[in-house]
C-alpha cells in the first residue's frame, strides 16, 4: 500500500477552537452565550472575523496545539477543552486544509488581556459572516453544547466553584435559549446526584440563597470512547 505524503499533496492541518463563555445583559439581566473571534489581517478573507487557531506543529499533540494557538491568539486559558470534529471539505479554503476543531468553556466574566489585538467577544446567536466555514463550525459547536448540557455537568465549566440554583438555571437557559420552570429545575438537579449543598449562602436584596458546588468525583462530561464515535451529518444540523 502506498503511503500518502501530505507535503506532496499540499494538505495542511490546522487546529481551531470554539470557546464559549457567558455575558450578562444590560443591568445584569439575563445571560447569553458569547465567544471570542479574531480578525484576520491577511488574505484569504482579510478583515473578516474567524475562530482562533493556527497550524499544527510536527512536535505537538492536537490538544497541545489547541491550547497553544488559543493562548497565542486570545490569551485565554479555558476551564474545559474537548475535541469537537474534523472539518475537511475540499472547497473550504483556497489551500487544501483540514481543521481539527476543539470546543472549550470559560467561566462567566472571563476577560481578554489588555494587550489583545484584533480579538473581540461576539454573541453566539448574532454572528457576522465569518471566514471560511466558521459559521457552520460555530453552529455545530452550539448544537453539541446544547445536547451535552442535558446529560452531563458541563455547565460547571461556565460557573464559579460555588453557585446558587438560580445561577445554575440561568446557565441552562442561556445555552438552551428558553426559560425553565424554577421548581421543576430545582427538583431535577437536586435529584441528579451531581450537586453538593454547602453551608454558605448568597445574600442580597432577596432572601439568602444556598450555595452549591459540583461533586468533583463525577466527570465534567462523558467524552465517550474516541474510536467509532457517531456524529450527526450536516443535514441533521440544518
Amino acid at each position: 500500500m502506498t503511503r500518502t505524503d501530505p507535503s506532496v499533496d499540499g494538505i495542511r492541518v490546522a487546529v481551531s477552537t470554539v470557546i464559549f463563555s457567558l455575558r450578562r445583559g444590560a443591568g445584569g439581566r439575563g445571560m447569553s452565550v458569547v465567544l471570542p473571534l479574531v480578525r484576520r489581517t491577511r488574505d484569504p478573507h482579510e478583515g473578516r472575523w474567524a475562530l482562533p487557531g493556527g497550524w499544527l506543529a510536527h512536535s505537538e499533540d492536537l490538544e497541545q496545539a489547541a491550547s497553544r494557538t488559543l493562548a497565542e491568539t486570545t490569551g485565554l486559558a479555558p476551564s474545559y477543552l474537548e475535541q469537537l470534529y474534523a472539518f475537511g471539505d475540499v472547497d473550504r479554503s483556497p489551500e487544501r486544509v483540514v481543521s481539527i476543531v476543539y470546543w472549550a468553556l470559560l467561566r462567566e466574566g472571563a476577560q481578554l488581556p489588555l494587550d489583545a489585538q484584533n480579538v473581540s467577544w461576539f454573541d453566539a446567536a448574532h454572528l457576522p459572516p465569518l471566514a471560511f466555514d466558521h459559521n457552520h463550525i460555530v453552529d455545530y459547536a452550539l448544537w453539541r453544547l446544547q445536547n451535552k448540557v442535558g446529560y452531563s455537568r458541563i455547565a460547571h465549566g461556565l460557573l464559579p466553584d460555588l453557585f446558587t440554583l438560580a445561577e445554575l438555571r440561568e446557565v441552562y437557559e442561556a445555552i438552551l435559549e428558553r426559560d425553565l420552570d424554577p421548581a421543576n429545575f430545582r427538583r431535577q438537579v437536586e435529584n441528579s446526584g451531581n450537586l453538593i449543598p454547602t453551608e454558605r449562602f448568597r445574600t442580597g436584596s432577596h432572601r439568602p440563597a444556598r450555595l452549591y458546588r459540583y461533586d468533583h468525583d463525577v466527570e465534567l462530561a462523558d467524552r465517550g470512547p474516541l474510536p467509532g464515535r457517531t456524529l450527526p451529518s450536516r443535514k441533521a444540523l440544518a
